[in-house]
Order: structure tokens, then C-alpha cells, then sequence
């Protein structure tokens, strides 16, 4: 069945300051030859569900961003690089103001997470048209357990436990409200989808990949790198 396409834009938080990679920012180190920032914008550009992007960074980073991210390595769907806030929701939060009425759909990723692909974006946005709001997620792998002063409390039971990925994409109007609530009552969420549950609304979850990491430490890096050589290899037969 053919899916209606519907306004979407793309917002990519990349102001975090990655303090476990030391003083170094993490999206624009190098990863298999491009910036990790680079890897990410690229699965956003080849979504045709995708109309226009917008990147968050840090405050005085724009300049850098456009000319040596964007411009360098030819994204033609970023329509604009704006400065983040104090905290994540706040990054967001300038990109929804910024955000016209002409959007039907939001899309928002981390700009740490470089091995998103096309069919796993594509596939969280068609989910969001039917149910308004649609997050990527997978199956929590561990035993988890619940803890207090260094004890083990108790076995949570991990089988409706799911680890929850970006990309988050929710009808405009939906997470525009949700931030509004949360601005006025001082919440500060874990991510989007938690604003919009805050809201009564059901957030649809789309199958997602394990290999969909956020780059946090150095160790992520390396496996990054393996993964993507891993890709070209399966490319490659």
C-alpha cells in the first residue's frame, strides 16, 4: 500500500559535550574517514520521507558546522545549523521554535548515532503517520536488576523491557504540545517520547538494530568502525 508522504523534518541534537571522550567533541571526530556527525546526516539525507534538517550544536560551533560538516561533504537537505541549549530537551526545544507550521512530522536523532540507517528511519516515520508518535527500540539483551547501597534488591523481569534508540518522530503538533507542558512544569525528560507520554498519547515502538549505538566512549568508537567495515564487507560480496 502506497504511504501518503507528509511534510517531515529532521532534527539532529549535536550540542552534547561528551564529556566521557575527554575534551574532545565527539560528532566531529573521525569515523571511518568522515566526522561521526557526517555518518548520520547522510542516512537522514537518503530517506525520501526526509524534506529538510535541521542540526543543533553548540553555541559558536554553527560556523564550523556548515562549512565543514554540511558544506564539505554536499548535504543538501540542511535547511539550517541553530545553537543548543543548557540541556538536550533545551537543543530540541530551540529547534521546535525555530521549526515553521509547515511541518506535519518531526523526526529527532541523535547526531550520535551514526549507524542509523535508511529502512529503520523509514520505517519509524510510516509508523508515526498511522499512530502519531513512533520511537526505534530493541530488546533489553541483560539480566537487569534493581539495586540500593550496593545490594541487589530485586530481578526486574526483562521481557516487556526494551532499550530505546532515536529516531523519535511524533505529528508536530503532538510534540510541540509536549514541550510546551514540560516548559511550563520544569520537567526535564529522558527523551522526546517520555514528554509525549507525559501528554496521555500512545508512542508507537518500531523495531530497531543493536547496532544503532550512541557513541559515548572511545570503546564506542571502535566498535563503530568495526560495524561500518563490517557493512562495506557485506557490500562488497
Amino acid at each position: 500500500m502506497h504511504t501518503k508522504h507528509k511534510k517531515t523534518l529532521a532534527v539532529i541534537p549535536s550540542a552534547g559535550k561528551g564529556r566521557r571522550m575527554g575534551s574532545q567533541k565527539k560528532n566531529y571526530l573521525p569515523l571511518a574517514g568522515r566526522p561521526v556527525l557526517a555518518h548520520t546526516l547522510a542516512a537522514f539525507e537518503s530517506s525520501d520521507l526526509i524534506d529538510a534538517i535541521v542540526i543543533v550544536v553548540p553555541h559558536a560551533d554553527e560556523e564550523f558546522c556548515r562549512t565543514q560538516i554540511v558544506e564539505k561533504y554536499g548535504f543538501k537537505k540542511v535547511a539550517d545549523v541553530i545553537a543548543g541549549g543548557k540541556e538536550r530537551q533545551d537543543s530540541v526545544s530551540n529547534a521546535l521554535k525555530f521549526a515553521s507550521d509547515r511541518w506535519e512530522f518531526i523526526a529527532i536523532h541523535d547526531g550520535a548515532r551514526p549507524l542509523v540507517t535508511k529502512e529503520i528511519i523509514d520505517n519509524t516515520i510510516k509508523a508515526a503517520y498511522e499512530h502519531g508518535a513512533a520511537i526505534c527500540a530493541v530488546p533489553v539483551k541483560d539480566t537487569i536488576k534493581e539495586a540500593l547501597g550496593g545490594f541487589v534488591q530485586r530481578t526486574v523481569p526483562r521481557e516487556a523491557l526494551l532499550s530505546v534508540q532515536t529516531p523519535q518522530i511524533f505529528r508536530a503538533d503532538i510534540i510541540k504540545k509536549a514541550f510546551t507542558k514540560a516548559m511550563d512544569e520544569g520537567f526535564l525528560g529522558t527523551d522526546e517520547s517520555s514528554l509525549v507520554e507525559r501528554i496521555g498519547c500512545q508512542v508507537k515502538v518500531v523495531e530497531g538494530s543493536y547496532e544503532n549505538i550512541k557513541i559515548t566512549t572511545k570503546e564506542d568508537m571502535a566498535i563503530a568502525e568495526c560495524i561500518i567495515h563490517g557493512r562495506g564487507a557485506a557490500l562488497a560480496r
